[in-house]
């Protein structure tokens, strides 16, 4: 079906992407994966080209512009060049909601030039290995001092952990107020007794630098807090149906490329003197595959023009969420066994294709919390 969701301009915008990745990123990917990790020079080139700050003002630096087109455009095109170890998605359409609308002047000052720019990398902590998707079960502890709280616990499955020079963590301010008692504070690098541990080692995601943070008496100063305290419940529960939807358009993306290169491939694989594609099983396994993204597509960018308009709600960010990664997950699976033997091997796309996406449902909710909030809506 055919799509009506940009404009001129982010198609001119889409053609500079696709250039800059293409330079910059694509002939090192696969060294990246090997390392584990971006060099952060990479994020400064970013910054020079205009691929970070969406969304900030211009004044520090940003694109001056709220138009989340521009940032679908970003994912899509890292998502075309199979480029996941890229953290900018968690950088524009994650945190920078939170860096934009709920820091004062003189935290903006302070930080939103350096994000823009790709010199500071940033990160969310919410995660501890006892709380996932149960935000309110977080146990790291912050205890006002003075001009300053006293930040204890851990976090882990933290993206951009290794590289992160701020990162806004999720901690309970008071024990006793249970949802009503979280907090936002940004924990900067160098921070006495904040201290970061592995670069986990994932199924998939390769060179996308995932990590664990530990936290001992990190006193962060009382001007890093985050909006308002003991409010940051409430501040995570108003961004986290963008960050959902940026997962989804993510997941339909990559379904897209991935389900493009395999309909290429079965033109050219012969099997018993002609092309896959040419047997009914093979068509028709496509066929169910092309509808399923199609529709979806359609819904995800309903979904960018509600949220651009300031209508996007929960539900419909968790329906969008749930969907697209769970039919993401089929496509690579249909894909690979399409593929064959071939599929199964590192050196063909659809192999890493199928490893990446394996995490969409899992991270930002999983699918049974996304079904559970889907549920509620429906007053049950």
């Amino acid at each position: 079906m055919q799509r009506e969701l940009f404009d001129t301009d982010h198609e001119l915008f889409r053609e500079s992407v696709a250039e800059f990745l293409k330079r910059e990123v694509v002939p090192f990917h696969a060294e990246w994966e090997r390392e584990g990790i971006v060099p952060r020079s990479v994020w400064a080139k970013a910054g020079e080209v205009g691929l970070l700050g969406l969304g900030v003002p211009e004044e520090f630096g940003g694109s001056g512009s709220d138009d989340y087109r521009f940032n679908v455009v970003v994912t899509e095109e890292i998502c075309r060049t199979h480029a996941s170890g890229l953290g900018f998605g968690l950088q524009n359409d994650i945190v920078a909601p939170y860096l934009v609308n709920l820091t004062t002047e003189e935290q903006k000052r302070r930080w939103l030039p350096g994000f823009c720019g790709g010199e500071l990398i940033t990160a969310i902590a919410m995660t501890e290995p006892g709380a996932g998707s149960d935000l309110q079960g977080v146990q790291t502890t912050a205890v006002r001092d003075g001009d300053a709280f006293v930040l204890n616990g851990q976090k882990t499955f933290i993206t951009n952990g290794i590289n992160a020079d701020l990162v806004i963590v999720v901690a309970r301010t008071d024990p006793d107020a249970g949802a009503h008692g979280i907090s936002l504070l940004a924990v900067e690098r160098g921070m006495p007794g904040f201290e970061r541990g592995r670069n986990l080692e994932k199924a998939g995601l390769k060179a996308q630098d995932t990590a664990e943070l530990f936290f001992s008496d990190v006193r962060v100063p009382a001007a890093n807090l985050i909006g308002r305290q003991n409010q940051g419940f409430v501040h995570l529960m108003d961004n986290l149906p963008q960050e959902r939807l940026s997962i989804a358009v993510s997941a339909v993306a990559a379904a897209e490329t991935m389900l493009a290169e395999t309909v290429e491939y079965c033109k050219s694989r012969t099997a018993f003197g002609r092309p896959i594609g040419k047997f009914q099983n093979t068509r028709f396994v496509l066929a169910e595959l092309a509808t399923e993204v199609d529709i979806a597509r359609t819904y995800v960018d309903r979904g960018v023009t509600l949220l651009n308009r300031g209508d996007l709600t929960v539900d419909d960010a968790a329906k969008a969420k749930w969907w697209t990664t769970e039919l993401s997950n089929k496509v690579m699976d249909r894909c690979l066994q399409l593929h064959g033997g071939y599929g199964y091997m590192m050196e063909y796309p659809v192999a890493k294709a199928w490893q990446d996406a394996r995490i969409q449902s899992i991270y930002g909710g999983t699918t049974e919390i996304m079904k559970e909030i889907v549920g509620r809506s429906l007053g049950l």
